[in-house]
């Protein structure tokens, strides 16, 4: 299975709520970074705090929050992935829809980095009243 097709089929697993196929493509060692200004902004070291400090969070403080990619760049070890986020904070009932680019890397089959790039102020209004 090449880097493209792994990372494809995490997109999939997200979108279906299967956390467990989006972690299983993670390295123990994956540096999980989202950007500065995004509601859970830092660097997540390995899969359990990415489920933790990530995934955990958006399923309870989200409604249908989505990440759907539009385009793919296979760079080989690093895959690009051009899309959209949406979804709607349940604190407050604000939606949002906004770009992102996510950037991976791949050694041997598994996820090493991810860096995620996005208007965070899009993402922030819908974060307060």
């Amino acid at each position: 299975m090449s880097n493209l097709n792994i990372i494809q089929g995490a997109y999939e697993a997200f979108a279906k709520g299967d956390v467990p196929g989006v972690l299983g493509i993670l390295s123990p060692d994956i540096a999980w970074t989202e950007a500065a200004g995004f509601p859970y902004a830092g660097t997540y070291n390995g899969p359990n705090a990415v489920l933790e400090g990530v995934f955990m969070r958006l399923g309870t403080e989200w409604e249908g929050f989505s990440a759907v990619p539009a385009e793919f760049v296979d760079g080989g070890d690093t895959i690009v992935a051009l899309g959209k986020y949406s979804g709607t904070y349940r604190a407050t009932g604000k939606s949002f829809e906004a770009d992102f680019a996510h950037v991976w890397k791949l050694q041997d089959g598994k996820a090493v980095s991810f860096v995620q790039y996005t208007d965070t102020l899009l993402v922030d209004r819908s974060l307060h009243d």
